[in-house]
């Protein structure tokens, strides 16, 4: 008789387990077949988050346009914040009870009649409606893509995960500085150039979406022995779980108050111009996306939990300094931050992932949608908080929020040794 994946992989782990060991599966797919889909989905992410950030790029347009006022702005980034930080675990639990490979160009489907809708809206209730659509594409890809990175990545899952988000954090960099050129000198309907792109990620979607079918029946089998490899209590894996949210709130203020304010801060303490603070932010993002980049195959290499440990932890002393030293200090010890401080959210997703790899799509939605969440509202708090107290105390008071790394002690190993479980060689598969 035939036997199902899921029955050769609970065989599989009852041997090992009578061994001793458990051995978690790689997919036998060819190395390039592997990066293929990978540059894929990361390039489908570049699209997605410069999409994404044309909304905000939009706004001082849209409130001459439809006449608005800031209680209006705020409704329209409400509504898209709102779609995309709570629809995305929502999504990936569904998913994770039914794969819907396809699901992937329909979220890029939506983005596209949003930014259609966002060209031709007539009023503030249109604007709202492509507001939603743009949350709903984005609640839809990063979920199901997340899922397909772990998929592609041959055992490296923090490499591919660093790869996958460093695409978004290009697009993302990329989006506003396109909107200037593109969306400035022609109004609203300038946005409809970015159609483009949402036609080239498309197409790219439906041939990942056919891959992700094909894999289907190793995805389950490889969820079933790592879900056996560290039989964690539900208590102890919720315990952790809200240890990395509380990580991921702690990154990703910090970052809310670089990105938003690193120029205003720049130029009200050293009186610098304009033009030389943006030149400070481009290093910034430059330092963000190397951390990204960097931050996922050290854990692959050295463990997840190191690097947690370092990323947000070691970068306290560098923080706590920034707001005493001159601009040349400034702009270093922001790079070295940059750095550091990106290089976590990469180990944090992939040791969730590990933690519940049954539910890959939910652990993924839930915290691409907390981090983007707790993004936005820390820029609202510490704007608030800047105009209640002033720039510099800002950056003050944020200069203790890596502080909260010392939660990282209250992980679990899920590493021995200090290497991934999870990261095998096809030919000799690693066993603990």
């Amino acid at each position: 008789m035939r036997k199902s994946p899921k029955m050769a992989a609970n065989e599989r782990v009852n041997l090992d387990e009578r061994a001793g060991t458990v051995t978690v599966p790689v997919a036998e797919r060819a190395p390039g077949e592997l990066l293929r889909v990978l540059a894929a989905v990361s390039a489908c992410h570049l699209i997605n988050d410069m999409v994404q950030s044309l909304l905000p790029s939009m706004f001082p347009i849209l409130k001459t346009s439809f006449h608005l006022d800031f209680s209006q702005i705020g409704l329209i980034a409400l509504t898209f914040q709102t779609t995309a930080s709570l629809l995305q675990p929502v999504i990936g639990h569904f998913t994770d009870k039914k794969p819907l490979p396809f699901s992937l160009p329909v979220g890029m489907t939506s983005t596209l009649v949003g930014l259609v809708m966002l060209a031709y809206a007539p009023t503030f209730g249109m604007l709202l409606l492509a507001a939603a659509l743009f949350g709903v594409g984005s609640a839809v890809f990063h979920p199901e893509s997340s899922r397909v990175a772990r998929m592609a990545s041959g055992g490296k899952d923090g490499f591919a995960q660093s790869f996958f988000q460093v695409g978004g954090n290009t697009g993302s960099a990329f989006g506003p500085l396109l909107a200037a050129l593109l969306i400035l000198p022609r109004g609203q309907v300038g946005v409809l150039w970015f159609t483009l792109a949402t036609l080239v990620g498309i197409p790219l979607l439906v041939w990942v979406s056919f891959w992700y079918r094909q894999e289907l029946g190793h995805v389950a089998k490889r969820a079933v022995v790592e879900q056996a490899q560290h039989r964690l209590p539900r208590a102890k894996v919720i315990g952790a779980l809200f240890v990395l949210m509380m990580l991921v709130f702690s990154k990703y203020f910090y970052i809310a108050s670089l990105t938003n304010y690193y120029t205003f801060y720049l130029i009200r303490r050293f009186h610098v111009s304009v033009e030389s603070a943006q030149l400070h932010l481009f290093l910034l993002f430059g330092a963000i996306a190397a951390g990204t980049l960097i931050g996922g195959p050290v854990g692959d290499r050295i463990g997840r939990k190191y690097v947690i440990w370092v990323s947000i932890l070691g970068v306290l002393p560098f923080t706590l300094a920034m707001p005493y030293v001159n601009l040349l200090w400034t702009g270093v010890l922001s790079v070295v931050i940059g750095v550091v401080l990106a290089s976590a959210f990469a180990a944090i997703l992939v040791y969730a992932q590990e933690l519940v790899p049954t539910r890959i799509g939910m652990i993924s939605g839930l915290f691409f949608g907390f981090a983007f969440g707790m993004g936005g509202i820390g820029a609202a708090v510490l704007g608030k908080m800047a105009d209640a107290t002033g720039i510099i105390y800002v950056y003050k008071v944020c200069a203790w929020l890596p502080a909260l790394g010392l939660l990282t002690g209250l992980l679990p190993n899920l590493e021995p040794g200090g290497r991934s479980s999870a990261v095998a060689n096809e030919e000799e598969p690693e066993r603990v």
